[in-house]
């Protein structure tokens, strides 16, 4: 199996700071979850047009490396496959964990260019912002009535959240987060949801509110339907810090980093004292992460590619890692400094795709205030 193949049925985390978890318990557990997965990577292969994908981003930064291989690569698999794909800028949630959204339209608009940029398409896929669908934000009420703030307080991201939050009280749109995160989700009725294995406990709250929805309101039909995950086989790239890759952290390669940048931040990646290059994930996940990025760019085996480089050192290793890097990204660095060129181009994307997003998001709050008797 090459390395692209085996990144393949990658996916997306809400966001790029929160942590694996598997919380006990967990009627939707980590082997579960892989089992159906496969069974819906059949399914897809088999007929892509009967599914509907949900994913997203928060607008909080830079788009890098991590995010490419763990879940824009996939964005693009799914649509060219013909899966409708509807791409979400979180800009609401940006606010739970920062007291004030800097720079929030600049990020929201390069999100844009990076996903055009690594192929993304607009008229396949719809990106859209969560601000200018009010239609999806006030199925948020009705999904609160539907969960208990013990559900909500010991769900085990948004715990990891306050725990890293920089603000020195926790606010209540914190705590909304995954029932929000179900009305990103049911507002167009997603069947997938790529999530990582962190976002599981999200999307089983997503699953709960859908069923207690159609129980309580349905009258005998499924106004919602649960969605199922679509799990990450994504291996995890390091930061050039050797921890997790992540905008807030400053350890992350950009996708709109220029080859001098992406050159400087590879030099200075930590390695370990050991001059042997091998791939070992668990015994050397700095120098392993290098190799695996390069074997990733270069559609390699990352093991094959270690034996190469052998007692040529960490040095030799970066080197290869920065042309391989700078030759991968080199077309979609050339297409996204060309599509930089018209801003009004983007604007134009987000309205159309917003627009799409309201009229699908106005057609499900219609039903729902048909099932719950709600249409004066």
């Amino acid at each position: 199996m090459t390395t692209t193949t085996a990144i393949a049925a990658t996916s997306l985390a809400a966001d790029d700071d929160l942590e694996s978890v598997n919380p006990p318990g967990d009627p939707l557990g980590t082997s579960a979850a892989r089992t159906r997965s496969a069974a819906l990577e059949a399914q897809l292969a088999r007929d892509p047009g009967r599914f509907r994908v949900l994913t997203g981003d928060r607008p909080t930064g830079r788009l890098h490396l991590g995010h490419y291989f763990g879940t824009l690569h996939n964005r693009v698999r799914l649509q060219e496959l013909g899966t409708e794909v509807f791409v979400l800028i979180a800009d609401y949630q940006v606010l739970t964990d920062r007291d004030v959204a800097d720079h929030l339209a600049e990020h929201v608009e390069n999100l844009v260019l990076d996903y055009l940029a690594i192929g993304i398409d607009p008229a396949r896929s719809t990106i859209f912002t969560h601000s200018a669908v009010p239609a999806l934000n006030q199925l948020l009420l009705p999904f609160l009535s539907l969960v208990s703030v013990a559900e909500l307080g010991r769900n085990p991201t948004v715990k990891d959240e306050i725990a890293h939050s920089r603000q020195s009280s926790v606010s209540g749109l914190m705590f909304t987060y995954p029932a929000h995160q179900a009305a990103d989700i049911l507002f167009c009725k997603a069947d997938l949801v790529p999530v990582g294995q962190d976002q599981l406990p999200h999307l089983e709250l997503t699953r709960t509110i859908a069923r207690r929805f159609n129980d309580r309101y349905g009258n005998g039909t499924s106004v919602f339907p649960e969605p199922d995950a679509l799990l990450s086989a994504a291996p995890l790239l390091l930061g050039t810090d050797g921890t997790k890759m992540s905008k807030s952290r400053g350890n992350a390669i950009a996708l709109s980093a220029g080859a001098d940048e992406t050159a400087r931040l590879i030099r200075g990646a930590k390695t370990d004292a050991e001059r042997q290059i091998s791939y070992d994930p668990v015994g050397r996940p700095e120098v392993s992460s290098l190799v695996l990025l390069a074997a990733l760019c270069l559609d390699r085996d990352p093991r094959q590619l270690a034996d190469e480089i052998g007692g040529a050192g960490a040095a030799a290793l970066k080197s290869t890692v920065i042309e391989a890097v700078n030759e991968y990204l080199a077309p979609i660095r050339a297409r996204r400094e060309q599509l930089a060129q018209d801003r009004g181009h983007i604007r134009r994307i987000l309205r159309e795709g917003n627009e799409r997003a309201q009229a699908v998001a106005e057609t499900t709050l219609d039903e729902v205030r048909s099932a719950m008797n709600s249409r004066y």
